[in-house]
């Protein structure tokens, strides 16, 4: 399979990237930060999570994010709604797509939101009629795709029918995600296989978290699969709350290193990615986790 021409970039450093932070970041700095990461033509930024500040405080605010932020036109910015009350929430403050999220493992979906995964699907049935009366698009994740600190081994025919479920339910697009980081690229293509059988590759995406240092492979990996979407986190900001030990997203900066090198286009700045990464380092008071941004800055 012939790699693709065009990948789209998901930026989730604003929302799964600062979820994690232990100190309080003002809204202010992670509006100057959406607006940072879309004036370097990123087209799609999530941007903030509806959720109750009691779990996540780091999204308190999200609100007042969406209201302050530019909006470029083209430009999507997504945000996590994981119940109704979320949904509602988003609703209110003008954001045009949500996302939901399942486990492919029962031992992660019990200890992440306390229910099956078959009642987490559930309970997106809500969300979903919701969403088509507003006119709000849906995307999909599925975690815990390539191993569960659980469970450990996940099997792909469990990540697909997960996946399928998502997708038949309305997910415009299902993303992959290996939480905690194990995956291999081996690992990935298979998984891939399995999952297309069930949910067309088009509407698949991938993402990688770089705990074993293998996020690059897996982001090629899933190009000769030909998948064309990728979560990814400006400065490799974040991790998972409820996955100890995992580290964070694949960096934005060096998954569009890797993409400049093969010819695919992106529509995204590399330097004006890498003063968006360098500016959020700066407000957290700690280096980038982006291996290009390093570089760079050495020279």
């Amino acid at each position: 399979m012939s790699l693709p021409s065009f990948v789209r970039l998901i930026e989730v450093g604003p929302r799964d990237g600062l979820q994690n932070e232990a100190q309080p970041i003002s809204v202010a700095d992670k509006v100057h930060l959406v607006d940072a990461l879309s004036a370097a033509g990123l087209g799609y930024i999530e941007a903030g999570s509806f959720v109750s500040p009691k779990w996540v405080p780091q999204m308190a605010g999200s609100a007042e994010v969406f209201a302050q932020i530019q909006r470029k036109p083209g430009v999507t910015y997504g945000a996590l709604a994981p119940n109704l009350r979320g949904f509602e929430d988003a609703l209110a403050a003008g954001v045009k797509e949500v996302a939901v999220f399942a486990a492919a493992s029962e031992a992660f979906s019990q200890r992440n939101i306390n229910c099956s995964i078959k009642e987490s699907l559930e309970r997106f049935a809500p969300i979903m009629e919701a969403a088509r009366q507003n006119g709000v698009s849906v995307r999909g994740y599925v975690s815990c795709v390539l191993g569960c600190p659980y469970e450990g081994a996940v099997k792909p025919e469990q990540v697909a029918w997960v996946a399928r479920e998502l997708y038949a339910m309305g997910c415009y697009e299902v993303s992959l995600g290996d939480t905690i980081g194990t995956g291999t690229a081996g690992a990935t293509r298979k998984m891939f296989e399995v999952v297309s059988a069930e949910v067309p590759r088009d509407k698949l995406a991938g993402h990688f978290h770089d705990t074993y240092g293998q996020a690059m492979a897996n982001v090629y990996a899933s190009l000769l699969e030909g998948i064309a979407v990728f979560d990814s986190s400006v400065a490799g900001l974040g991790g998972c709350p409820y996955a100890k030990g995992a580290s964070g997203n694949v960096a934005t900066e060096d998954v569009l290193y890797l993409l400049n090198g093969l010819g695919i286009e992106t529509g995204v700045d590399l330097d004006a990615l890498i003063g968006a990464g360098r500016q959020i380092c700066d407000v957290l008071g700690r280096p980038t986790g982006s291996r290009v941004a390093k570089a760079r800055a050495a020279q």
